[in-house]
Parts: structure tokens; sequence; C-alpha cells
């Protein structure tokens, strides 16, 4: 692999950058300066250093959870507001990674993001139907055979079938948690709409069995475990 290209898989120079951090000294090779970014590395063996500081191989695809905070939009690129990838600046290479799926602007919690586009779409394929929590807080109180609607399958406006059975636990009148096996658009707001209720807060708690980690602050984010990660594939 020519040491430009290396340069820029593994750390956050791109191909230009690269070129001019070798021609300022800034990259050795196995010990020495390195003079083009033509040179041929080898990965198995040879060590890169930028700026004294060894380069550490990416090797494979990236997972991660982060806790969305509200305000911040599943987007590469917007001109009005801030992006979840903007709150992972010290990633490398992270215009790779995409978000699995959307959350809403003012939508908070799970968000799963990889640049494994395989993975991702064994997520969001209608056929897999992984099941999504998702803590909800209403403007009015619940209607009270909400939990037989829900389980029944709602008609959403414009829509030609009802949507698939969704559990629905009343934690009060106006908080519950939801569970459902599909991802249309805008699909937890449409079935309380369908209620005769309005959503006032959102929250995702989890995808497929994995949880939010506690742990995790609004926009902060740690890497996947191989468990979370082999939950999603296929069995």
């Amino acid at each position: 692999m020519r040491l430009d290209k290396f340069l820029s898989d593994n750390t956050p120079l791109t191909r230009s950058l690269a070129t001019k951090a070798i021609k300022a000294g800034r990259i050795q090779v196995n010990g020495s300066k390195a003079k083009s970014g033509s040179v041929k590395i080898q990965l198995e063996t040879d060590q890169v250093l930028f700026d004294g500081q060894l380069v550490a191989v990416n090797i494979g695809c990236r997972y991660f959870m982060m806790h969305k905070p509200q305000g911040v939009v599943c987007a590469n690129s917007d001109g009005e507001h801030q992006l979840v990838f903007d709150l992972m600046r010290d990633v490398i290479n992270v215009e790779r990674l995409h978000t699995v799926g959307r959350l809403d602007k003012d939508t908070t919690g799970l968000l799963l993001i990889t640049d494994d586009g395989q993975w991702s779409h064994q997520i969001t394929s209608p056929k897999h139907h992984f099941e999504k929590t998702y803590r909800t807080w209403l403007a009015e109180p619940l209607i009270a055979e909400a939990e037989s609607r829900c389980e029944a399958g709602i008609e959403l406006k414009d829509e030609l079938k009802p949507t698939l059975p969704a559990q629905l636990k009343r934690i009060s009148d106006v908080e519950v948690l939801l569970t459902i096996h599909e991802g249309r658009y805008h699909q937890v707001k449409r079935m309380f709409a369908a209620l005769g209720n309005r959503v006032t807060a959102l929250h995702r708690e989890s995808v497929g069995g994995v949880a939010l980690d506690e742990q995790l602050k609004p926009g902060e984010f740690r890497a996947l475990t191989p468990e979370e990660i082999l939950a999603f594939k296929p069995a």
C-alpha cells in the first residue's frame, strides 16, 4: 500500500495533507524520514510514525453506540444544525461512518453508527423486524384501550396496511414504553396521533435487545462489544 493512502486511511490526514506532512518531515517509516507518498508500506511489518506517534492500522469495520442528544441531526451534512458526527471529530475517518437508520432531531437515545453497510442493512431491512423500544411522553392521558389497539395493529394515515403488533407498557397515563417491530416513517408519533394523542418527547432505549449504555451521557459514544455486534448478525 502507498504511504499516502496508508496515512489517509489511518489518520485524520487526507491524501493531499499526507503529502504535505511527508514533505515537512513529519512522517517516519521504520525510523527514517519518508521522502515520498509513493513509498510502499507493508502493513504486517512496517512501522509508521506521525509526529513521533505510532500510527495504528485501522483493521476491519467499526461499530458504535451513541446517546444521541436533543437538537442534533442524523446526517453527514446540514447547513443549519449540528450533526451527530460533529460529536465524533476525534474518530479517524469519521466521514466514512453512517447512522443505522435515523432518529429525529428532537428524539434522544440509542443510535447505532458504523461503516459496515451489510451490518447496517441487516438491522434496517424490513425482513428482520428487529424490535425497538421507545420511552414516550404524551400531551394527554392515554386512552384505556391503547394497549389492545397497539397489539392488534394501528391503521396509520395514508398507509394501506396496519402496523405490526406492538407492545405498550403504561408507566403513567402520560408516560409509556412502546416496542415496535418495524421502522415506518415517524411511526411512533403517528401511532399515538392515531390514538388521538401527541408525543411531546421521545427516547429510544434499545434496538434488537441491545440497550443504551446507562453510563453514556447525552452526546457520548463508545464502541460496541463483540456480543452487541453479533446480536444483529444472521443466525
